[in-house]
């Protein structure tokens, strides 16, 4: 495909826009039904979207490999499990600070898993970005708990699925790799919601039953919430494949760090959310090591 790095650009940074815009609204939706039903009805509406736009023949839905999809999206999955159910309890700001530390993860995966050979200059933006890590979590008002670090396996998980792209899923199509990952997250949800059926645990009210509350009747704005997560992500994901698509990933990956813009300014225009002074610094810090890392990628 032509290197065509300025449509690439556009591409991320209206998929981050997308993005910033829709993951805002996971703490409304948490309010209202859990985590797992949230991820099992968004797969009943993308998948048959997903077959959709296979059936008008703009891909295709038959992988070349099933273990790998299967593989890489549960790694994703994993992530995203995360990263969701992170959304519920802290600032957007803290929850993408987590999941964004994924290319300092991947550096680490590299080196330790695949021997990969790194310069000093790399070495360094791990340091710095893990720093940075330790910014965004340190001390606050309202303590330091085992929540603060959710997000942090969502980073490693999504890394893991980074790694696996590259290494086993490189020609796999973009329509198979979408429907990998909402078919697991839907798998993930039923599985958790019959669990939850079975066990039947307390559930706290409102934002703080989003892991425990099983299956219940959503509200209508519930429902369009949903709709436009589950729409919202097709266009956004696939937004930033064609970005990754259209020029080098080492060029396009800083692009994807105007989340760190899109996710705070919707939360603050939207719901009021602030950050404070040293999440911020600690943003700048990951966000400026994940680009040093991108950056030198390609050398």
């Amino acid at each position: 495909m032509t290197h065509q790095p300025k449509q690439a650009a556009g591409f991320m940074v209206i998929s981050m826009l997308v993005i910033g815009l829709i993951d805002n609204y996971i703490a409304v939706i948490a309010r209202d039904v859990s985590l797992w039903q949230f991820q099992f009805i968004r797969t009943c509406m993308g998948l048959p979207l997903l077959m959709l736009v296979a059936y008008f023949g703009f891909g295709t839905l038959r992988p070349i490999r099933l273990w790998a999809v299967l593989l890489r999206n549960g790694f994703v999955a994993l992530g995203m499990v995360f990263y969701f159910g992170s959304l519920a309890f802290m600032p957007i700001a803290q929850a993408l600070a987590g999941l964004f530390t994924a290319p300092i993860f991947v550096l680490l995966i590299s080196i330790f898993v695949f021997g990969e050979k790194v310069g000093a200059l790399r070495i360094f933006a791990v340091l710095f970005g893990f720093a940075g890590i330790i910014v965004v979590l340190g001390p606050s008002e309202t303590g330091l708990s085992w929540l603060n670090f959710v997000p942090l396996f969502g980073g490693l998980f999504y890394a893991m699925g980074s790694v696996a792209t590259r290494k086993i899923c490189a020609d796999e199509s973009t329509i198979v790799m979408l429907a990998g990952i909402f078919g697991i997250q839907g798998v993930f949800g039923i599985f958790m919601l019959c669990i939850l059926a079975i066990f039947a645990p307390e559930v706290p009210a409102g934002s703080d039953g989003f892991l425990l509350r099983g299956f219940v009747w959503p509200e209508t704005l519930t429902w369009w919430l949903i709709v436009v997560q589950a729409v919202g992500s097709l266009i956004g994901v696939g937004f930033l494949i064609r970005a990754y698509q259209s020029a080098e990933p080492s060029f396009v990956a800083v692009f994807e760090y105007s989340i760190f813009i899109f996710g705070p300014l919707f939360a603050y225009l939207l719901f009021g959310q602030t950050i404070t002074l040293n999440q911020l610094i600690g943003i700048m810090m990951i966000a400026g090591a994940g680009s040093l890392i991108a950056l030198r990628s390609q050398n």
